[in-house]
């Protein structure tokens, strides 16, 4: 699922020097951003659905994106990402919108707090039983979340789970947990301090020049292909579906003869995990 929302500009007529100064507020004209989504390999064989989701959200004095990865055991795990991209896109435009600033230790405190407030309503639909309620949570409701904050004045990329960041072309993958079970928001169901947000990157937006988030299908991705394209090359920000085009290039299994032994060469596709981007770079 590829989603992005632009709020329209709001403002009211101004004199020039305001205007100057409300340019320099603006972060969501000073970046553009690019995204792409496809299907892993694997699940394509095992007639999964894709289980990943984006979602690009832009206002005047914001920017915020998040990718959202589904547990692969869970037989709806689609529904949760879907959900969770959008959760917590709108949960951080709710409390920046209320004045709470991203530099506040509290943001994120009252961000997992107000997120699991929505998952409450969620599970809901399923039965009292507490198996019935766990069963729905494994189900549909388990999912990584790899993200990040633009504000007039300061950048922060955040996470909860595995997936990968680049800040500036420096790339970081954030490895995957012990016995491939990350801390997904919806153990804090469970537990509250079982689960945090992790802040991965902060700095100054001034210093913003690329940002890169991306779920951990993104390792298959590094093996075969140099990421660094995806922010460096303008096509990826003319075209729409630039990225999900290349993505798909690189899964698409070829069938080639080898004429000195006679036989078919069958290559399988690159990325065997439904693999998730989104970029944001400084206007140039």
């Amino acid at each position: 699922m590829q989603e992005q929302v632009e709020v329209p500009d709001m403002r009211s007529p101004q004199i020039p020097a305001l205007e100057m100064q409300n340019e320099m507020q603006n972060v969501s004209i000073q970046f553009e951003n690019a995204c792409g989504s496809i299907i892993g390999r694997n699940h394509v064989l095992a007639s999964k659905n894709n289980q990943d989701a984006l979602r690009i959200v832009l206002w005047d004095n914001f920017v915020t994106a998040v990718v959202c990865d589904g547990c692969g055991s869970g037989k709806h795990s689609e529904v949760g990402a879907k959900l969770g991209a959008r959760m917590v896109t709108d949960a951080i435009a709710d409390l920046l919108n209320q004045g709470l600033a991203i530099s506040e230790p509290d943001f994120w405190n009252v961000l997992k707090i107000n997120l699991l407030q929505k998952m409450t309503g969620f599970i809901a639909i399923a039965n009292e039983e507490p198996e019935s309620v766990m069963e729905f949570v494994n189900n549909y409701l388990l999912f990584t979340i790899v993200g990040l904050v633009i504000t007039p004045s300061e950048t922060i990329t955040f996470s909860m789970g595995d997936g990968a960041i680049a800040v500036n072309g420096k790339l970081t993958q954030i490895p995957a947990y012990p016995d491939n079970a990350p801390p997904y928001l919806a153990y804090g169901l469970y537990r509250s301090d079982a689960i945090e947000f992790e802040i991965r990157d902060r700095l100054p937006t001034a210093e913003v020049e690329s940002i890169l988030i991306a779920t951990d299908g993104i390792d298959d991705l590094i093996a075969v292909e140099e990421v660094n394209q995806f922010w460096q090359e303008d096509r990826y920000f003319k075209n729409p579906d630039a990225i999900r085009r290349k993505l798909t290039m690189l899964n698409r299994e070829e069938v080639k003869p080898d004429w000195q032994k006679r036989e078919l060469i069958k290559r399988s596709g690159a990325l065997s995990d439904d693999t998730t981007l989104v970029v944001i770079r400084k206007k140039r």
